[in-house]
């Protein structure tokens, strides 16, 4: 197994994330770990909000990852497939989908790779994605 082929792990986000040009973790919601490209969010951790709760529990959820998208057909394609991905009503019109961490074993490294560069092309400047992706070998 490749190691674009294995599991996700939460490891896996910073590094893809950072890996890319122009990219800063910073604080976000509640202190928790954001990333951005110039001053951007594309992918972050998301504090627990009244939106976003356990349907066995009622509980809200603690472990909610936001990753931006380029636009609403995206954001549909990747939440009515057969990912883990979720949407709330407070996301309803905002480039966005959630994903749990507990469910980020779901995906594959290079699917989670997949969806942070999407999400960093759509925050990025056109010349920093133009120039990153003529020098990319894969």
């Amino acid at each position: 197994m490749t190691a674009r082929s294995r599991t996700a792990r939460e490891a896996d986000i910073e590094d893809l994330a950072m890996a890319l040009p122009r990219a800063e973790k910073v604080p976000g919601w509640g202190g928790l770990p954001r990333y951005q490209v110039s001053k951007k969010f594309f992918v972050g951790y998301r504090s627990s909000r009244p939106d976003a709760v356990d349907a066995a529990t009622g509980e809200r959820l603690t472990d909610v990852l936001v990753f931006r998208v380029p636009d609403e057909s995206d954001k549909l394609a990747l939440v009515h497939g057969d990912g883990p991905w979720f949407t709330t009503d407070h996301f309803n019109g905002h480039s966005s989908v959630l994903l749990r961490l507990a469910h980020l074993g779901q995906l594959t490294r290079a699917e989670l790779a997949e969806v942070i560069e999407d999400a960093w092309r759509s925050q990025a400047p056109k010349s920093v994605v133009a120039r990153w992706q003529g020098t990319r070998t894969d």
